[in-house]
């Protein structure tokens, strides 16, 4: 076995030798792109800032609502269909913990007939049926689902159907289908070439701002109100409030009027700031001052899906990351002072940069082709894109994310990248895998996973399960439901599944292992006790070979494989 001083240094010394073989650029500023000439601390190049693997850029792609079988529940055998755009599985693909694998496609236990007229075995939602319903997704049905681990109950408390279609499409059983690789089609590609996790969990139960904050902080506790009470929270039972739903963050100009809340507490854009590493939160519909081709702006910009068949918002505040913690927020929108100062706290005068690292997508787009490309992105695509059942749909999702993908394999910088594909929360879409509570919660009302008011034992109820983590802080149940992990990088492991536990705040231990010497948040984040995400990659990979052998580049559309790359899309 290598020793770990070994390994590492062959890990740097293979860095190096990719350093020098980097080209020459020059950015729109006319500076030369070559990572070496920041004017200052403030400023430095992430090429040139010391990381504990080659990683220099990490770009979470932040989706919304899909449950892991959801989406991979017959991985890697699609049905192709007559008609279908075919997938193909490569040759001994690991076997993955999904539905088909465990013998539940059918006899499911989902037929209970307390599930009513829902009642339903698993059933294929073809590529005509992308748009469906969003799923009831609140914190306290998904645990009444759960059933104490019988995962039976999904119709009966998380299923919501859509009318016409086949199987239990017009009803609560909707909450039973799946997509396969015939419309996931990108996804599943990733998995093959690429590393996924099949053990991936929502740090806690609830929808997508609870997730929204443990990507970024592993932490739901702490939240305030601002602007009315929110109906969202719930006594920690220390004398505060944890959030268990969504709340438009209180200092948004696009947030509600009746009701808002902040967080207290740090999050991971207070540490990299603290050590002049580059970041950004990156949103669609962010940029107020923009006009879409349909006329809209403001808070009100909005696309058209034609998959959907109507417009939503590209914007939505109960989904912006940074908004919620005062350090972090750029409550106006106010746009960055230069490209060159994306990601950034100070702009090249010395002066606090007005947009505080909150930014459009388009900034994103805009900065990489100027050579600014941060250490640390979020990505949110515009909510058309997100993959959020109701509004958006896995064809557009697929798009976004696709068409993101391709524009940063083409980059110089690609070799020192790794993309995380990752969710929010599940939807309440049926997944059957269930791990009991390691964070307990004896909130009276809320919670339901083991009976009334019970998540996790312990509390005088019995002795608390080994490995439950830390005192209970109400609100905060989980680990809640699986979703899909990808990582897409030149470093991720080649057609690899990781079964290792994970969290949504392993992103957050990753960015603090990798850049930040191990630092911790503290006050009770999660990031402490998560899975580490390093069994998806592989550095003792050598990558000084042509980079293109590490690339893979798909139809937007399709998600089917491209021979070359495809052509710069368009943006503002």
């Amino acid at each position: 076995m290598k020793s770990r001083l070994l390994t590492t240094v062959a890990i740097f010394a293979a860095a190096s030798a990719l350093a020098c073989t980097l080209p020459v650029l020059a950015d729109d500023f006319g500076r030369d792109r070559d990572h070496g000439h920041d004017q200052d601390d403030h400023h430095r190049h992430p090429h040139n800032i010391h990381t504990e693997t080659p990683i220099k850029h990490l770009v979470i792609i932040f989706n919304e609502n899909r449950s892991f079988d959801h989406y991979f529940a017959t991985y890697p055998n699609a049905a192709n269909p007559s008609g279908s755009i075919p997938f193909v599985p490569k040759p001994h693909t690991p076997r993955v913990n999904n539905l088909a694998n465990a013998n539940l496609l059918v006899n499911n236990p989902n037929t209970n007939p307390a599930n009513g007229t829902g009642a339903t075995d698993p059933f294929r939602l073809d590529r005509t049926q992308a748009n469906t319903r969003s799923q009831n997704h609140a914190y306290t049905p998904e645990q009444q689902a759960v059933d104490n681990g019988k995962e039976d109950l999904f119709p009966k408390f998380t299923g919501r159907g859509t009318a016409g279609g086949a199987g239990a499409f017009g009803t609560n059983g909707q909450v039973m289908g799946y997509f396969d690789g015939n419309t996931t089609t990108a996804f599943w590609n990733y998995a093959q070439h690429f590393a996924m996790s099949d053990n991936a969990w929502t740090d806690t139960f609830g929808p997508s701002t609870p997730g929204m904050l443990e990507v970024i902080s592993g932490q739901t506790n702490g939240a305030q109100n601002i602007v009315g009470t929110s109906t969202q929270t719930v006594p920690d039972g220390q004398g505060g409030l944890t959030l268990i739903g969504d709340t438009d963050p209180g200092v948004d100009a696009c947030s509600s009027t009746t009701s808002t809340i902040l967080m207290d507490g740090k999050n991971i854009g207070d540490l990299l700031s603290a050590e002049h590493i580059s970041w950004g939160g990156f949103m669609g519909g962010f940029d107020l001052t923009l006009k879409n081709a349909n006329g809209t702006t403001g808070c009100a910009r909005s696309t058209f899906s034609s998959v959907v068949g109507a417009s939503t918002a590209d914007y939505i505040p109960h989904h912006a990351w940074f908004q919620y913690y005062k350090s972090t927020a750029n409550p106006t929108h106010a746009r960055p002072s230069s490209v060159r100062a994306i990601g950034h706290t100070h702009d090249f005068n010395g002066k606090v940069d007005p947009a505080n690292h909150n930014y459009d997508i388009e900034d994103f787009y805009a900065a990489v082709k100027a050579g600014n490309f941060p250490a640390v992105s979020y990505i949110k695509m515009p909510a058309y894109q997100d993959g959020h059942a109701g509004y958006s749909d896995p064809l557009d999702e697929q798009a976004g994310n696709v068409e993101l993908i391709n524009f940063l394999q083409k980059q110089p910088e690609w070799r020192e990248t790794a993309v995380i594909i990752t969710y929010d929360d599940s939807d309440g879409w049926y997944d059957h895998q269930y791990v009991a509570p390691k964070s307990a919660s004896y909130d009276p009302a809320a919670d339901q996973v083991n009976g009334p008011g019970l998540c996790g034992l312990g509390a005088n109820k019995q002795p608390a399960p080994k490995g439950l983590v830390g005192k209970p802080v109400n609100g905060r149940c989980g680990p809640g439901t699986r979703v899909p992990f990808i990582v897409v990088s030149p470093y991720a492991r080649t057609n690899h599944v990781s079964s290792t536990y994970i969290s949504q705040a392993s992103v957050v231990r990753f960015i603090e292992d990798n850049w930040l010497r191990g630092q911790r948040l503290g006050g009770g984040s999660f990031d402490a006790s998560s899975g580490s995400i390093m069994d998806l990659f592989d550095f003792d990979q050598d990558h000084r070979h042509d980079l293109r052998t590490d690339a893979l580049f798909l139809d937007p559309t399709t998600g089917t494989v491209m021979t070359s790359p495809p052509d710069e899309h368009h943006h503002h």
